[in-house]
């Protein structure tokens, strides 16, 4: 997922992409556990994805505080 893309999605949207994100990422180190995993380099793309979209919130949420303050 693209940065560009995660800043222009809605808060609301944002954590709903975190919530299937984390879930994707439960579901790919379960497959790694049981020797299933295909990619080795999906974890490693699906903990990116989250920091990413968790990055962008935190982001917003500190404009909010910034003017709000």
């Amino acid at each position: 997922m693209d940065i560009r893309e995660i800043r222009g999605l809605s808060d609301e949207k944002l954590r709903d992409q975190l919530e299937d994100l984390k879930e994707a990422l439960f579901n790919l180190r379960f497959q790694k556990a049981f020797g299933q995993l295909e990619d080795p380099n999906a974890i490693r793309r699906a903990r990116k994805d989250v920091a990413r979209v968790e990055t962008v919130l935190r982001e917003r949420q500190t404009q909010k505080e910034g003017t709000n303050g």
